[in-house]
C-alpha cells in the first residue's frame, strides 16, 4: 500500500476530493440538509432552490475532480 505522502500528491489528491465531495452530495440529498453559504444549514423543505443549488454544486465539483483525476491518469499522453 502506498504511503500518505503519495496517496496526497497530484493526481490521487484530485481522485480524493472528487470522492468527498460526491459522497458530501449524496448525504446533503439523503438528510434532507446541507451546508450553504452564509446561511449555515439550508433545509430541503425550507430552502428548496438553496438547497438544491448547493447539492448541485457539490456534484459538479466532485465529477469535474473526478474528471481531472481520469485525464490525468489516462490522459491522451498515454
Amino acid at each position: 500500500m502506498p504511503d500518505l505522502y503519495t496517496l496526497l500528491r497530484p493526481p490521487y489528491i484530485y481522485l480524493i476530493l472528487g470522492v468527498i465531495f460526491v459522497s458530501a452530495a449524496v448525504v446533503s440529498t439523503c438528510s434532507g440538509k446541507t451546508f450553504a453559504r452564509y446561511a449555515g444549514l439550508a433545509y430541503r423543505a425550507k430552502e428548496p432552490v438553496q438547497f438544491w443549488g448547493t447539492v448541485a454544486i457539490y456534484f459538479l465539483g466532485g465529477v469535474c475532480f473526478i474528471g481531472y483525476f481520469v485525464y490525468k491518469v489516462y490522459g491522451p499522453s498515454h
